[in-house]
């Protein structure tokens, strides 16, 4: 079969475009360079979608379903849990991509497969956004004029939760979370706080030893009610956007995926799924939906950060939270990938980062994806039998950003440079070769 699963969206009946007509109007005010001859300061920007129920024609705001406000009809296999989202935003550039990866060194006639969502936008990538489709419909829904997410410096979560908040002009308030001793300070533009902070989003810190004594719940209520005191309207999206709404993002991942095979081949089966696991909502809806689907792949997660316990029990809230009578141990294997600690890399993990980068063209971020890749490459290396003659597919969650944190210990690994050497014999004459 063709190495590469085609996207082709297919037609779904389950989706569809609200009928009324939504105007979203944001008030954008335009400084420095944009307020140069041909831009207007305090300018208005209105959005309004199109009406759908064969009224008069209206000027839309997106082509293509992008941004939309679109009614929710679950997979019929899915219809039984409870609650079911009424609504979800088009965030996404979705399907994501699903091709053969070629990794070195694996077992005998393991096929692995990767699917990209890490190519699920630019500044709005990764996971998350499909669990953002979600949690934002719901925040637009209670009349919520701000959102306060919580994770760490680096967090992908909260740099997409910024994104996906400017996007439906709603203020975004950021606990993130440090060492002590950069607590006090700015923390910088590296990596995801340069897209936080380029889009607006405010930005609170606190130190690591705050966080373990005060918990990320306690610590978003009391921003909450301090939000609330102002006047503000806050909806409270929890670490990693992980909780039982969110976890409808992923059921409806396992929809896609049956398209793509039905799509492409129709007879093509994983008997494996490989995915990090950094808050838990992830692998609660890849392997709630892969049981309960014509998929019925084996959930294997890799744990970044606690440890396999704490997942177990959080994964069972979740599934509980949907009605789905399932036991975590029984739909998941959760190992322990966290080696040196969250957001911490050994030399061997980061050279693996780089290796896979230049085999196979894959970059892998150094939190998430890498240590999975890493910690399922060690797996089948000490028991290929358990591995071997299976279709494995590995989705990837993104976090490219992240590797920008890593600089300073990559710089050894990558120091394939140097100056070209141009003979003197070369003719050389002014005006030739300009820039500009």
């Amino acid at each position: 079969m063709s190495s590469a699963i085609l996207l082709r969206p297919a037609t779904c009946a389950s989706v569809t475009t609200t009928t009324a007509a939504t105007i979203v109007s944001a008030k954008t005010t335009f400084s420095g360079l944009l307020a140069a001859p041909g831009f207007h300061r305090n300018r208005t920007c209105t959005t309004i979608c199109c009406s759908m129920d064969g009224g008069g024609a209206m000027p839309a705001a997106h082509i293509g379903g992008f941004l939309s406000k679109k009614r929710y009809d679950p997979p019929l296999w899915a219809s039984h849990l409870r609650p079911v989202p009424s609504h979800t935003f088009s965030l996404g550039h979705l399907p994501t991509p699903i091709h053969r990866w070629n990794l070195p060194n694996l077992p005998e006639d393991t096929e692995l497969w990767i699917k990209r969502d890490d190519l699920s936008g630019m500044q709005l990538s990764g996971n998350k956004v499909r669990k953002l489709e979600f949690l934002m419909a719901d925040a637009v829904a209670s009349g919520a004029d701000c959102v306060i997410t919580v994770g760490g410096i680096q967090s992908n979560h909260c740099r997409a939760t910024a994104v996906a908040a400017r996007y439906l002009n709603l203020d975004c308030y950021l606990i993130l979370r440090t060492s002590k001793v950069l607590a006090d300070r700015d923390p910088g533009l590296i990596g995801n706080l340069l897209v936080e902070r380029l889009v607006g989003a405010h930005i609170d810190l606190v130190s690591k030893e705050e966080y373990a004594k005060i918990g990320s719940v306690t610590l978003a209520d009391l921003l909450k009610k301090k939000l609330m005191d102002q006047g503000r309207k806050p909806y409270v999206i929890p670490v990693g956007g992980s909780n039982s709404l969110g976890t409808w993002g992923y059921i409806e991942a396992i929809r896609e995926v049956e398209q793509q095979i039905h799509n492409s081949c129709g007879e093509f089966q994983f008997d494996d799924i490989v995915v990090a696991c950094g808050s838990g909502g992830t692998i609660a809806g890849l392997s709630l939906g892969s049981r309960l689907s014509s998929l019925k792949a084996k959930v294997h997660a890799f744990s970044v950060c606690d440890d396999p316990t704490y997942f177990y029990n959080f994964v069972q809230g979740l599934i509980d939270g949907l009605e789905a009578g399932f036991d975590s141990h029984a739909i998941i294997d959760i190992q322990d990938a966290k080696g040196l600690g969250y957001a911490m890399n050994t030399a061997e993990e980061l050279q693996f980062v780089k290796d896979v980068a230049a085999a196979t063209g894959v970059v892998l971020d150094p939190v998430y994806s890498g240590k999975a890749a890493y910690g399922m490459l060690r797996d089948m290396t000490d028991n290929p039998t358990k591995w071997k003659k299976r279709k494995v597919l590995f989705v990837h969650t993104g976090g490219l950003l992240g590797l920008y944190d890593k600089v300073e210990q990559m710089t050894s690994l990558v120091g394939n440079w140097q100056k070209l050497e141009i003979e003197e014999s070369i003719p050389r004459k002014d005006g030739t070769g300009k820039m500009f």
